[in-house]
């Protein structure tokens, strides 16, 4: 990523540095401007959702921590001794990472990672990076190179039809669209504008059905209390592939 792109890695620097920051903006052609709150990208275990400290207890082994942002998944795993790598495409969230300490650190593309790890974790809808359906395919073949033997997946997500729905409680999906989970982002800091980006909000039932084709298994562990799950992703076993 450019570095005068990089408006959430900015805005994470500054807070970091400072202990206050401007406000990190969002931009979508699907939805009204929305903003981060820096505060919920440095909270501890006890501030996370549920979802979240259910899947930091899950995760075991050598843990890669996706689009980590400032680490706070990374951070508490590593407070427990745990093996952790966290990986982010921006730059000035990677040198704050190292700022803040955490040992293992990546400016890295998840899509051409090498290695392997027993647990991956997708957090704050992290499995959105995929950007599409079309590309899960990808995802998967990726998985089938870095995830472990008996290792796990363990991201969130929401269904978002929510959004869609009338004042009687019917579901009405625009006729142009694809599929309902998939949309478009920019990030604004200050004067630094991201360029867009894809970005993949996925209903649990066509994870289902996307993972069954590409020899996986997912599991809802957890529920969340606005249409989020978090999910565990894992290799069929072969006797199951294809079912």
């Amino acid at each position: 990523m450019d570095r005068k792109k990089d408006a959430m890695g900015r805005a994470i620097a500054e807070y970091y540095k400072t202990g206050k920051a401007d406000r990190l903006r969002v931009f979508s052609p699907m939805f009204e401007e929305d903003e981060i709150p820096l505060t919920i990208l440095f909270r501890s275990y006890k501030a996370m959702p549920a979802i979240e400290r259910k899947a930091l207890d899950m995760a075991s082994g050598r843990v890669l921590d996706v689009g980590a942002g400032s680490g706070c998944h990374s951070f508490v795993l590593h407070e427990r001794g745990m093996d952790v790598t966290a990986i982010d495409i921006s730059p000035l969230s990677v040198e704050t990472m190292k700022e803040r300490g955490l040992k293992k650190v990546l400016e890295q593309n998840f899509f051409t990672l090498e290695g392997k790890y027993d647990t991956i974790l997708m957090l704050m809808n992290g499995i959105g990076i995929v950007g599409t359906l079309e590309r899960l395919p990808e995802f998967f073949k990726q998985l089938d190179k870095i995830l472990a033997p008996g290792g796990q997946v363990l991201c969130d997500s929401s269904d978002i039809s929510y959004v869609f729905e009338t004042e009687d409680g019917i579901i009405e999906l625009p006729d142009d669209m694809s599929y309902y989970g998939e949309h478009s982002f920019r990030m604004q800091y200050k004067d630094t504008i991201g360029d867009p980006f894809g970005w993949l909000y996925i209903d649990a039932d066509t994870l289902r059905q996307k993972a069954g084709r590409c020899g996986y298994a997912v599991e809802i562990v957890a529920e969340g209390g606005h249409y989020d799950y978090l999910a565990r992703i894992t290799k069929k076993r072969l006797e199951n592939y294809g079912r």
